[in-house]
This record gives structure tokens, C-alpha cells and sequence, in this order.
């Protein structure tokens, strides 16, 4: 609007000057003439320059929708080359001497609904020892998107108990999982968890004393948390370790009730800590994922000759892979 009212006043300006050039004596006639031309040589200039703005905003949308296309075709294209080597690298890997043995259970890996392979070791172990009531209790659940238990609770008529201390996640959780909520197969209690109050929120929710799986993951005070649940026996045990540190250091976070995960390598403990507490507990350190993120413990009166030997951290220790904790391996996760 601004440009055409521009155009207007430019236009009946150079009409007004042209028309009353004759009223004016000869001497001043050549200079309200040249005065003309320049208004029509502006009025013609602008009319052009509009036209160049509009050429240039039709190029650049043109040009942003290929940089669109272009950058969609590079993510995919990346994705795909990721998801190829990713495969390869696993196959590689598990052809090595470490895994061939069928007691190894990086051999039954397999992402359902976990971040990497745990849903498959979690299965494989119960097949080995089989299940009581299926009864399950997960902390540090953010919002069920990733658990270690949804596979058990959506697809194996398992039941229990998910406690995350972020109230928006459970809220999340509790709508995602409304079904299972108010079918009473999953109950989502929203607590922060600390080594003095695990024993309280089990009690509270009536966890009974020997359930199938207890799945940690609190990105910091695992291993304080582990070692106070004491009138609780779950028959096995997946909690997260520390991979960065070598399976000869026996490392564990200073405890702070209070803190979080702060993004770097301070957090939890390494898996030669794991190790020692879990054999103190009356465990045995069957396996680890191969991503470097879970370590997979079983009561040790059930594990018999079940289970790939010695179980020891030297033995089961995979180093940090987080880059196979990206693989899609199919369409997003719905549960």
C-alpha cells in the first residue's frame, strides 16, 4: 500500500509539473521540463525496482524450498548410511570370540521399546530362569517413552510400578499409558528418589518383597539407591553403569540427595563398583548391553550354569558405544 501511494504522488506530481509548464515564462519552461523527464525517469524506475523485489522474493522462496528439499534428502540419506554401518559394526562385533558363546546374551539383543538392546537380554534371561508374577518396578521412568519395561507391561501380561520425580513426565506417562493405568497392570507414583526414601515408596505402593525386575536408571545415585533397598529381593536387576571408566576401577559418585545429572561423566558408578556391590547383595553380573549403557544382574540362586562365566566385570564390560542408542530400527516407537 505504502508503494502504491508512493507511485500515485510520484505520478500526479510529474502531470502536475508537465500541465503548468505552459503557464510559465520560457526561461523557466526548460528546467520544469527536464524536471518532468526526471520524474518519469524516477516514476519508471520505480515501477521496475518493484517488479526486480518481487522477481527476487519469488527466487528466494524458490531457492528455501529447495534448501528445504535439499536438507531433507541429506538428513534422510545420512540416516540411512547411519542405520547401513550401524548394522555392519554390530554384526562385526558380535562375531567376535566374546559373543559366540550361547550363554552370551548380546546375542538376543533387540530394541522394542528400550533405548538399545535391552528389551531382547531382558527376555532371553527370563526364559533361562522364568517368571513368578511378572511383576516389575522401574525408576527414573521419565515418561515410558524408553523403559526397559514397557515391552514386559504392553506385549508380555507383566504389571507394576514406574516412580520418576519429573511430575510433568508422569503426567505424560499416565496419559500415554492410561489403559494399563486404569486397567490397574501399571501405577506411575511422581517422587524424587533418594537412598533414604526407596524402601518407603515400595512400601507405600505395596511392592511385594520378590518381584521379577527392578529396572534403575536415576542418572546419578543408582548405586546408593540399590544398596539401601534391602527388605526387597527382585530376582533380577538392570541398572545403569559408568562406562567410562576401564572394569579394574571401582569408582561410585560422591551421594548428594539432592543432585541431578549435570550432563557430564559424574554420574553413577563404574561397572567394577556395580560388580562388587551386586556380589555383596547376593548377585551375579551376567551381561551388559552392547551400547555401554545397562548392566543385567540375576539372583545368584538362580543363575545354575545359565549364564556365561565368570561373572565379573573384566568378563562382561562394554565400553561407551551411545551412537548405537540412535538407531531407529523401524518406524518411531507408539506404544
Amino acid at each position: 500500500m505504502r508503494f502504491a501511494f508512493f507511485l500515485a504522488i510520484l505520478f500526479g506530481a510529474t502531470l502536475l509539473s508537465a500541465a503548468g509548464v505552459w503557464l510559465l515564462p520560457r526561461s523557466r519552461k526548460a528546467i520544469f521540463l527536464i524536471a518532468a523527464g526526471f520524474g518519469c525517469i524516477l516514476l519508471a524506475s520505480a515501477v521496475k525496482a518493484r517488479d526486480l523485489v518481487i522477481e527476487l522474493r519469488s527466487q528466494m522462496t524458490t531457492i528455501q524450498d529447495d534448501l528445504s528439499r535439499l536438507r531433507a534428502a541429506t538428513t534422510h540419506s545420512t540416516s540411512n548410511l547411519y542405520e547401513i554401518r550401524a548394522e555392519e559394526f554390530t554384526r562385526e562385533l558380535l562375531a567376535l570370540d566374546k559373543y559366540k558363546d550361547p550363554r552370551s546374551l548380546n546375542r538376543y539383543e533387540a530394541k522394542i521399546y528400550s533405548q538399545a538392546g535391552e528389551d531382547g537380554i531382558i527376555a532371553e534371561i527370563f526364559r533361562r530362569i522364568g517368571t513368578t508374577s511378572k511383576d516389575f518396578v522401574e525408576f527414573g521412568s521419565g515418561d515410558g517413552r524408553e523403559n526397559n519395561t514397557v515391552s514386559l507391561l504392553t506385549t508380555q501380561g507383566w504389571k507394576g510400578l514406574w516412580i520418576e520425580g519429573d511430575n510433568e513426565a508422569v503426567r505424560r506417562a499416565r496419559e500415554a499409558f492410561a489403559d494399563y493405568v486404569g486397567a490397574g497392570k501399571l501405577r506411575v507414583d511422581p517422587a524424587f528418589i533418594t537412598a533414604e526414601n526407596i524402601e518407603t515408596l515400595f512400601q507405600n505402593a505395596k511392592v511385594v518383597p520378590e518381584f521379577d525386575l527392578l529396572s534403575v536408571d536415576i542418572d546419578r545415585n543408582d548405586f546408593y539407591v540399590w544398596q539401601n533397598i534391602r527388605q526387597f529381593r527382585p530376582r533380577v536387576v538392570v541398572v545403569e553403569y559408568n562406562a567410562i571408566f576401564p572394569p579394574s576401577v571401582e569408582w561410585v559418585v560422591p551421594y548428594d540427595a539432592n543432585a541431578w545429572w549435570d550432563l557430564t561423566s559424574r554420574h553413577g558408578a563404574s561397572l567394577g563398583a556395580l560388580e562388587k556391590l551386586g556380589r555383596e547383595k547376593g548377585y551375579a553380573l551376567v551381561g551388559c548391553s552392547l551400547s555401554g549403557v545397562n548392566a543385567f544382574f540375576v539372583r545368584t540362586d538362580l543363575v545354575g550354569d545359565k549364564f556365561l562365566t565368570p561373572f565379573t566385570a573384566a568378563a562382561h564390560y562394554e565400553p561407551p558405544r551411545y551412537f548405537l542408542i540412535s538407531r531407529a530400527l523401524g518406524h518411531p516407537r507408539r506404544p
